[in-house]
């Protein structure tokens, strides 16, 4: 966790969902609702890569939990910085342009390649374990009514 910046947390993030690489929800079964590289490059040099967790909101939806990766995915090799939010609610549909706020509230891990993508499946459902038991706590409580994340949307 050296070099993380959690002083910037809570983190603040609104952005139109853009479409990503496509792998979220194909190759790892883990769907994602991805920020534009104009997004990603305002806020990244605020965070340090890596794992976090926080609450998500699109459009005018009830509040959901989140993780988030913030980096490069190593195991991708990536060619440029994302970020990427796993909202912790199963959709019926993509929401693509939607506008997506998010709380981040938490550091989870930094960001690592892994042997194989089996193993990075398991570490993203560890990440998720951890994002669900955190957001729990009591003192992240007061965020779920927070007016960034409940105010009314209009597009």
């Amino acid at each position: 966790m050296a070099g993380t910046r959690l002083g910037c947390l809570p983190l603040y993030v609104r952005g139109k969902v853009v479409k990503g690489f496509g792998r979220g929800s194909k190759e790892l079964g883990i769907p994602t609702a991805n920020f534009s590289e104009k997004v990603t490059d305002s806020v990244t040099g605020d965070v340090e890569n890596g794992i976090y967790f926080g609450l998500a909101a699109v459009d005018n939806s009830p509040v959901y939990k989140m993780v988030m990766s913030v980096g490069w995915n190593p195991y991708y090799k990536n060619t440029k910085k994302t970020m990427e939010v796993h909202i912790l609610h199963a959709f019926d549909d993509d929401f693509y342009g939607s506008e997506l706020r998010v709380v981040v509230l938490g550091y989870i891990r930094p960001e690592k390649d892994f042997p194989s993508v089996d193993k990075l499946i398991d570490e993203i459902h560890n990440d998720i374990k951890i994002a669900n038991s955190k957001l729990g706590e009591q003192i992240f409580e007061k965020y779920y009514n927070d007016s960034y994340l409940t105010e009314e949307f209009t597009k």
